[in-house]
């Protein structure tokens, strides 16, 4: 089977690893890819927004299976876009509808999801500027910290946790009135902060069905101790020490399963990867939000651990034939250390040479993130740029295997945390 994936960075770089090992996967494109991918299949030069481009390349390449990595082309509508095209109908396609990417595209629709479906998330109340004075008084007269989120997408920086009223009153005031975010941020969403430990869960769902794949838990923060501006991702580790087994069930239970339950109550065409970013607190999960597609950089560590082929997975999924699918996974842990280019999350520059990416560690895997061929050389392209995944026995030796791999890797302005797992150690 031709495959298309769409994406760019390190958690389609992890993709491609994985489903280029299929026996069923027989060319693997990815657009627009990076030099990691690359090495992996065949990269095309069109957007993931680029529906025209998307559409001929899944006609004129004999596309079986289409796998969108980022959410962005999922909440503009590009499986809406595909599913019209009748010659598209034997397309089978890994990501849902316009109308269920909502779970990820606007923060009140999650919301209203969760609480219409019994699931356990903050309490919370929505504003914008029609009733932007009764905000500030409900800011008020809030509890603190204060949670303020966007409504929309913001590129993962559209969350504040504010620690006085005063903060969380200028925060609104420059989100609404100032937009802040953009559009994003037209309606924000202020609810209860939940003071707890948090970790993503992954499903694999074809609407009714569903697999889980390995937990992981991602590093938000630049600096370490969690310090610091919020990022895209500093690191991941899978499994997560703390879910054992009988926190996981009371996931499964009170979370994953009302979900699934939920979007085929309400009728959404979802198949695809379900992302669960929970919070443990006094022992039981809350949801704080759902993304309609695999993490970053928790895909890098969640598809090493996988030892069930991928694509089969994937190709049930689309079929809506789930049902009775099992995954194994690797016991061993991963961890994986993101670097970033010097100033990010704010302005930084881009262009440096990347060395050391040919040198080979034991266990350990190097996935390109913000990365672009210039010439003979791999140069600098993004905020985030090379993540390095070990993999271990043991917690610590995962993150051992990945610091050596990370060791190898040189550029101007080059930083990363180097206490990834530090609260598990």
């Amino acid at each position: 089977m031709n495959i298309l994936l769409l994406g760019s960075g390190g958690r389609e770089h992890a993709l491609a690893w994985k489903m280029a090992q299929s026996e069923h996967c027989e060319n693997l494109l990815i657009a627009p890819g990076n030099p990691g991918t690359a090495e992996l299949g065949t990269n095309l030069p069109f957007s993931v927004t680029d529906f025209e481009a998307i559409k001929n390349c899944c006609l004129d390449k004999n596309i079986g299976l289409l796998v969108v990595g980022p959410e962005e082309p999922l909440v503009k509508g590009l499986v809406d876009f595909l599913k019209k095209e009748a010659s598209l109908s034997h397309l089978l396609i890994i990501g849902p509808s316009q109308e269920a990417a909502q779970l990820e595209g606007s923060k009140a629709y999650a919301k209203a999801f969760m609480q219409r479906h019994g699931i356990p998330t903050a309490a919370y109340q929505e504003f914008t500027a029609d009733n932007f004075e009764l905000g500030k008084q409900y800011i008020q007269q809030h509890s603190l910290p204060i949670v303020l989120k966007a409504d929309g997408l913001a590129a993962g920086k559209g969350v504040i946790i504010a620690q006085t009223h005063q903060e969380a009153l200028r925060e609104f005031e420059q989100m609404i009135q100032q937009s802040k975010f953009g559009e994003a941020s037209k309606k924000v969403v202020i609810e209860q902060f939940l003071d707890g430990i948090e970790l993503s869960v992954f499903a694999l769902t074809d609407g009714k069905n569903y697999v889980l794949l390995p937990e992981a838990k991602d590093y938000k923060r630049i600096g370490e101790g969690d310090t610091g501006l919020n990022t895209g991702g500093m690191g991941a580790i899978s499994p997560v020490p703390f879910a054992d087994d009988a926190f996981m069930q009371k996931v499964i239970q009170k979370v994953v399963e009302p979900t699934i339950a939920g979007l085929a109550k309400d009728n959404l065409d979802y198949k695809g990867f379900v992302f669960f970013g929970l919070i443990k607190v006094a022992g039981e999960p809350y949801v704080i939000e759902y993304n309609c597609r695999m993490g970053d950089p928790e895909t890098e560590v969640v598809m090493p651990r996988l030892k069930s082929d991928l694509v089969p997975l994937l190709i049930a999924a689309a079929q809506q034939k789930l049902e009775g699918a099992t995954v194994e996974t690797d016991e061993r842990f991963a961890a994986t250390i993101v670097a970033v280019s010097g100033g990010y999350p704010n302005d930084y520059l881009t262009g440096f040479e990347i060395c050391g990416l040919e040198e080979e560690v034991e266990d350990t895997i190097i996935f390109h993130a913000g990365t672009k061929a210039e010439g003979d050389n791999i140069v600098t392209k993004g905020g985030r740029v090379i993540c390095a995944t070990g993999l271990g026995d043991t917690l610590k030796e995962a993150i051992k295997k990945s610091k050596q791999g990370m060791r190898q890797i040189q550029f101007s302005g080059m930083y990363y945390r180097r206490d990834i797992g530090y609260e598990f150690k």
